[in-house]
């Protein structure tokens, strides 16, 4: 994901997120649980540059 149109979308459309970092999966959450509160460092990285930019 690289714009917030894509975040948004994965937000209300999917029923599970994969995150992956460098083609390894780092998390698996529904998507309410992982865009609140992700439980892994790289997901929290990614989320913070990504939501606050």
């Amino acid at each position: 994901m690289r714009s917030r149109w894509s975040v948004g979308f994965a937000r209300s459309a999917a029923q599970r997120v994969v995150f992956l970092d460098q083609g390894q999966i780092v998390e698996i959450a529904p998507p309410d649980r992982f865009f609140s509160s992700p439980r892994s460092e790289r997901a929290q990285d990614f989320l913070a540059k990504i939501l606050n930019h």
